[in-house]
């Protein structure tokens, strides 16, 4: 170390840099008394007779460890290397460098241009070694001590959090309290809030649909208006990344988790760079406490929906796939029966195309022929009638159970919008205080407080009409039918208003996996259901041969056709498919060409009209047998006085003409002035024969 008398005057005409550093911006806004002795630096440059004087404070709320760029150490190395410099002022070591490369290159260069470095100790001049062993050692422990600093710290934090009482920060929906630690926000908007996006994930199974779900009622989600203190929300529409926060969070499952992120390092442009946030596997974490305080789920549900979550992820093995929709209803459930992969749907034919399932990632993965492929009509509809087979003893306790939460959701949609109306009453109270406390006279105020004053009131017209709008839709929409739906199953499940999306959801409740595989022997698909019970179940679906459509027309309308053809005419045939409701192979009702055409195919007779032997008569040739009206011979018929038959339900009746000379038939006929019915011994006339 040197006296400043014996600074050469080729040193003191050159300029003094007065180097400024703070460590963060904390420091830059609290420690203003360490800011302030830096800049006092300038009279001591002027104290040792330099005559100008440069501050250097580009780095203000820099670190100087060498992971961050700094500017103004730059532009400080850039002057000395022009020869500039004279003298570098600085508080003490740690302000120039906290790491060994930046701080012996600046002792190298000074060194060449013969520079002085100045401190609060004294003047250094780094061409001689005793100074610079000095100056070496003082970097070398602003180095080390920066180091024990950060490993004291950072011990003591994780001790602490392997106790749980760390206070971290935690997410919405929890503070910490002063008395018993960590607890819920006593907020009950913001509770009800978060517990329905865990029941409505529960409901449906994907983060995805449960955000659309949520946004079609048009649900509100806080989110922090002052940055990481979490003391002020503003509610605004909720938005994916709210689902998906939730969902992830092992906080809301009461767990207390530290270290579940870390840092990386990487070299650019020749310095260390630091980024902080890159998450670890669960089983890398540092702290995890289960049971450490009060949860919106248990342990068990949280597992549960990380592993739904992974399952959902696109294009990911393990485990089948959350319902998307579209026209397979077995999507993403197939398993081939030969080499263990999922089966993919592609859609042939035109537009829209018809699903086909088939196990293709042997032929594009590795050229290998395909294992199996099939149509996915006739496998969706067999597998959609084994699930209505298998519910179909507790549709009763289904139905209830389906009324029970509808009636809950209703309910706690209406709690929603209650609370939110609640909220900003609230608000726009406090608005009008404020206004009203304000001095009228300072206009500058008084009028944004009236434009939030007004503000807050046309919120509250707005949760308003949303309430109002909610009670009126609830009252004009009629309630769902829950107990036809436990008397007609099929129906409900055809039923129009009913998606594909709710057909795989229900899939997906009930079924774990499907397994597929073809027999080529008797051209038939073997699905091997496993539900979810852990019961099993074998299902063999007829695969169509070569060319065969699935336009077919069903078994049962041919049956009638063979019952039929041969006593009455395709008219009434066509009538009579069309009042059972039977269709077309094409979805298409009945007429007398249709049927003549499927009586060809088939190979069916007509009725023989032409040669009758008059045994047995139409409704119409018996009314013009007995010269009455059609009506006259249904009603003998309805009261059991003309003895006729049907082939099936819903079919022409069939009159024997020997019935219609029975005696009962013309006593019938004869009473013009009382009902025609049979005689009954035990009904007294009310017209007596006097």
């Amino acid at each position: 170390m040197t006296n400043v008398d014996i600074l050469p005057p080729t040193i003191l005409q050159r300029k003094a840099i007065v180097y400024v550093r703070q460590s963060s911006q904390s420091q830059v806004e609290n420690n203003t008394e360490s800011r302030r002795r830096q800049y006092e630096l300038v009279d001591v440059a002027r104290h040792r007779g330099f005559r100008s004087v440069e501050v250097i404070d580009d780095d203000l709320g820099r670190s100087a460890s060498g992971m961050v760029a700094r500017p103004g150490f730059e532009k400080l190395v850039a002057a000395l290397c022009a020869g500039e410099v004279g003298a570098v002022l600085c508080f003490d070591a740690s302000r120039l460098a906290r790491n060994g490369r930046d701080w012996h290159h600046l002792l190298e260069l000074c060194g060449l241009v013969e520079a002085r470095v100045i401190d609060l100790d004294g003047v250094y001049n780094p061409c001689q070694p005793n100074d610079r062993l000095l100056l070496g050692m003082k970097g070398s422990i602003s180095e080390f001590e920066l180091g024990v600093i950060r490993a004291r710290m950072l011990d003591a934090a994780r001790a602490k959090a392997r106790r749980g009482e760390l206070r971290i920060s935690v997410p919405i929906g929890y503070i910490w309290h002063r008395d018993y630690g960590l607890g819920f926000d006593p907020d009950l908007r913001l509770q009800q809030a978060i517990r329905l996006i865990f029941e409505r994930f529960r409901l449906l199974g994907s983060a995805r649909q449960t955000h659309l779900s949520l946004a079609a009622e048009r649900m509100f989600f806080p989110r922090p208006s002052d940055g990481r203190r979490l003391t002020s929300f503003e509610w605004q529409p909720i938005r994916y990344r709210n689902v998906i926060g939730l969902l992830k969070n092992p906080f809301y499952a009461g767990a207390y988790a530290y270290g579940k992120s870390e840092k990386r390092v990487t070299v650019v442009d020749g310095r260390a760079r630091k980024s902080y946030g890159h998450g670890k596997p669960f089983d890398d974490w540092e702290v995890l406490i289960r049971e450490h305080h009060e949860g919106y789920i248990d342990w068990t549900e949280f597992e549960s929906n990380q592993a739904s979550l992974a399952c959902n992820a696109y294009g990911r093995s393990g485990g089948q796939k959350s319902g998307r929709g579209g026209r397979a209803l077995l999507s993403g459930m197939l398993t081939c029966g030969r080499c263990g992969r999922g089966l993919a749907v592609v859609y042939a034919g035109l537009a829209p195309g018809r699903p086909v399932y088939r196990c293709d990632r042997p032929n594009l993965m590795l050229g290998l022929p395909r294992c199996l492929g099939f149509g996915g009509a006739r496998v969706d509809a067999a597998v959609a009638q084994e699930i209505l087979r298998v519910v179909e003893p507790v549709a009763i306790e289904a139905a209830l159970e389906a009324e029970r939460m509808h009636n809950q959701r209703q309910a706690e949609r209406r709690s929603i919008l209650e609370l939110d109306l609640q909220q900003a009453q609230y608000d726009a109270t406090l608005a009008e205080r404020r206004y009203a406390a304000c001095d009228p006279d300072n206009r500058l105020i008084a009028a944004q407080l009236e434009k939030n004053w007004e503000a807050a009131l046309r919120r509250v017209e707005e949760c308003r009409a949303r309430l109002a709008e909610a009670d009126l839709s609830h009252g004009a929409n009629r309630p769902p039918d829950f107990n036809g739906l436990a008397d007609d199953l099929m129906g409900a499940w055809n039923a129009s208003g009913v998606t594909t999306r709710t057909r795989q959801q229900i899939l997906r409740t009930l079924i774990a996996d499907i397994i597929a595989d073809v027999d080529d022997t008797s051209r038939e698909v073997v699905l091997t259901i496993h539900w979810k019970g852990g019961q099993h179940s074998v299902l063999r679906v007829r695969k169509p041969k070569t060319g065969e459509h699935g336009c077919q027309t069903p078994d049962q309308a041919i049956a009638v056709m063979k019952q039929m053809a041969t006593r009455y005419s395709d008219d009434d045939i066509a009538a009579t498919l069309n009042r059972m409701g039977i269709r077309t192979g094409q979805n298409k009702t009945w007429t007398a060409h249709r049927v003549s055409s499927i009586r060809r195919v088939q190979d069916i007779h007509a009725f023989r009209s032409a040669d009758k032997d008059g045994q047995w008569l139409t409704m119409k040739e018996a009314a013009e047998h007995l010269k009455v009206t059609r009506h006259t011979i249904r009603r003998l018929i309805v009261d059991g006085v003309l003895p006729a038959e049907q082939v099936v339900p819903g079919a022409p009746w069939q009159i024997e003409a020997c019935q219609l000379q029975n005696n009962s038939v013309v006593t019938a006929l004869r009473r013009n002035a009382t009902p025609c019915r049979g005689h009954t011994q035990k009904q007294i006339s009310m017209f007596p024969d006097t």
